[in-house]
C-alpha cells in the first residue's frame, strides 16, 4: 500500500540525536564544534601562493590532520558549472570524496554535499548509497542537502530552475520517503506526488547505525528554515549582516533563535554551524598584512576569473552581502571573516558562541599551513576559554 508524504514520518523513525552514542551526539558535547569546509576545487582565489590542491590525497591529509587536532566535522561544496565556470580546471565531487574518506578516518563526521533534486536521483539509490556509507563509516557519514539555487545548474540537467519554495517541498517529500526507507522493517511503497518517481516494495539494507545518516541543510529563507527544522540535524547558517564579524554578531542571535525555535515547533532540536575564514598571525598587524596580501592578489574587475562564478542565483541566505546597513567584509572566501591575533580570533569565536552558534566550519586560505598554525596557536587558547573540552 502506498503511503502519502504526510504519513511517512513519525515518532518511531529515529535519527542521530536519539542516540547518545552516535557520532553526532558525541560531537555536540563540545561547547563549540570544529569543522573544516574543504576546498575540492582547483580555485585560484588569489595569486598569493598556497599549498592548496583540489586532489583527494591533499584533502585526505588535511582531514587526517584535523582529526588529530580533535575536529569533529568535514564537508565541502559541490557545484555543476559549465566549462570556464570554475576558477581552475578540476573539481572533485563531494558525495564521492567525503564518502571515500570514511575508510581512511576514525572519528570525524564526513558530510557529502548532494544536489538531491538533480537527475532526479531515485530515493532507492540515495537510501542504499547512504546506508552503505553509513555502514562503512560506522555512523560518521551524512548528507549536506542542496536543492540548487543556480539556474545554470538546473539547465545542465535538462530543465529550467525549479521555483525556490517548491524545491523545498520536493526535498521534503524525498526525505520523508528516505527516512522511511532507512527505518522501515517491511517493504515500502510510495507514489511521488511532487517528485517524478515511485517505489514498489522498496527495501534497503543495511539499516543505518543511528536511525539515519546525519542531515545538514544550508539555508536562510523561510521555506528552507522550515525544511531544515523538520528534517536536518545541523543547519549551516549565513550571517544576515554579511561577512564582517561585527555585522554578523549583530544579526546572528535573532536569526539563530528563529531557526532553533522553528525546530522546537516540530519537537526537534538542531545545532547551527557557520563558515568563517580564519586569517591569523601572531599579532594583529601581521594578520591584517596577511589579509591585505590575500585581497591584493584577488582577480580584478573585467577579468574572466573575476566573473567566472557570476551566475544567476535565487539563494536568500546571501542577501546580507552588499547591504549598506551593515559593515561589509573583504570577500576573502568565508561566510564571515575572522582576522586577527590568536587571542582576537578566540574572542570572536567566543562571541559567535554567545550569539547562538554551535560550531564553526572553517575555511583557511592555505589549508595545510593555516590549519597547523590554528592547532599550535589558537586551539590551546580555545581550550582555556572553555570552547573545547
Amino acid at each position: 500500500m502506498a503511503l502519502t508524504a504526510e504519513k511517512t514520518s513519525g515518532p518511531d523513525l529515529r535519527g542521530p540525536w536519539d542516540f547518545e552514542e552516535s557520532p553526532l551526539s558525541q560531537a555536540a558535547k563540545q561547547p563549540l564544534m570544529l569543522g573544516l569546509f574543504l576546498n575540492l576545487q582547483d580555485i585560484h582565489f588569489s595569486s598569493l601562493p598556497t599549498s592548496n590542491s583540489w586532489t583527494f590525497d591533499y584533502n585526505v591529509d588535511v582531514v587526517k590532520r584535523a582529526e588529530e587536532l580533535g575536529f569533529e566535522i568535514a564537508f565541502s561544496r559541490t557545484q555543476w558549472l559549465p566549462k570556464g565556470g570554475y576558477d581552475g580546471d578540476s573539481s572533485l565531487d563531494s558525495f564521492i570524496a567525503l564518502g571515500a574518506m570514511a575508510a581512511v578516518t576514525n572519528s570525524m563526521l564526513l558530510i557529502s554535499t548532494i544536489h538531491v533534486l538533480y537527475g532526479p536521483l531515485h530515493p532507492l539509490h540515495l537510501a542504499k548509497y547512504g546506508a552503505t556509507l553509513d555502514h562503512i563509516a560506522k555512523g560518521r557519514w551524512g548528507i549536506n542537502i542542496v536543492t540548487g539555487h543556480r539556474a545554470v545548474e538546473h539547465e545542465m540537467f535538462g530543465w529550467q530552475r525549479i521555483d525556490h519554495d517548491k524545491r523545498y517541498d520536493m526535498a521534503g517529500e524525498l526525505f520523508d520517503v528516505l527516512h522511511r526507507l532507512w527505518g522501515e522493517t517491511e517493504n515500502f511503497s510510495y507514489e511521488g506526488k511532487l517528485n517524478p518517481w515511485a517505489i514498489s516494495n522498496g527495501w534497503i539494507t543495511p539499516k543505518p547505525s543511528f536511525g539515519r545518516p546525519t542531515l545538514v541543510t544550508a539555508t536562510g529563507s523561510p521555506a528552507g528554515i522550515d525544511f531544515a527544522a523538520r528534517h536536518s540535524d545541523l543547519v549551516f547558517v549565513t550571517s544576515p549582516g554579511g561577512a564582517h564579524i561585527d555585522s554578523a554578531l549583530e544579526t546572528l542571535p535573532e536569526h539563530v533563535a528563529t531557526i532553533k525555535n522553528r525546530a522546537k515547533i516540530y519537537g526537534r532540536q538542531v545545532k547551527t554551524l557557520i563558515n568563517p575564514i580564519i586569517v591569523s598571525r601572531d599579532t594583529e598587524k601581521e594578520a591584517i598584512a596577511y589579509a591585505d596580501a590575500i585581497e591584493a592578489g584577488k582577480p580584478q574587475a573585467g577579468t574572466r576569473a573575476f566573473a567566472a562564478n557570476n551566475y544567476d542565483s535565487d539563494a536568500h541566505a546571501w542577501k546580507g552581502r552588499g547591504d549598506p546597513r551593515h559593515k561589509q567584509g573583504r570577500n576573502l572566501g568565508g561566510n564571515i571573516e575572522i582576522i586577527g591575533s590568536p587571542e582576537q580570533v578566540v574572542e570572536q569565536l567566543v562571541a559567535l558562541k554567545m550569539a547562538g552558534i554551535d560550531g564553526v566550519q572553517i575555511n583557511f586560505y592555505d589549508f595545510r599551513d593555516d590549519l597547523d598554525y590554528f592547532g599550535k596557536r589558537i586551539l590551546p587558547l580555545m581550550e582555556e576559554a572553555g570552547l573545547r573540552v
